[in-house]
């Protein structure tokens, strides 16, 4: 007979390179660490085993937490604040992929286009603030 095991762990965000924390036998104990971490989500692990103690299936959840601390800011070598990040997604095939400055998105996004035709991208600009948004003009602003 299958059973279902469960474990939370922390993480700051659900990007596949990411920091997590843990594990945690219960929700409430990955929350506690998740503010002193300031990581803004947790991540749900649930394992099915069969009756030979293999997992079968593997499922993650991720919760976004909504009294988080906010992330601390980076600094860019020039001593600039970074606060967003761009995400560039390929409405045609679905690659994507994160960049720390717009002009990188930019670079990624005329590569993919160039290398596969007929394939367009979005930009997104995700901040702890405002969440993700998509910028819909912008390779007008860009020419």
């Amino acid at each position: 007979m299958a059973h279902k095991e469960i474990f939370w762990m922390t993480c700051d965000s659900i990007e596949q390179l990411r920091a997590e924390y843990g594990p945690f036998h219960t929700r409430a104990e990955a929350e506690v660490e998740a503010q002193k971490l300031g990581f803004g989500y947790l991540l749900r692990y649930e394992h099915v085993i069969d009756e030979n103690d293999e997992i079968q299936e593997v499922r993650c959840i991720f919760i976004e937490l909504p009294r988080s601390r906010p992330r601390a800011r980076l600094a860019t070598p020039q001593g600039q604040v970074r606060e967003s990040k761009y995400h560039t997604r390929c409405a045609t095939c679905g690659e994507m992929a994160v960049h720390d400055e717009p002009w990188r998105a930019e670079v990624w996004a005329d590569i993919h286009e160039f290398e596969r035709r007929r394939h367009r991208v979005r930009l997104f600009e995700k901040s702890q603030g405002a969440g993700l948004r998509e910028i819909g003009d912008w390779r007008d602003r860009c020419r």
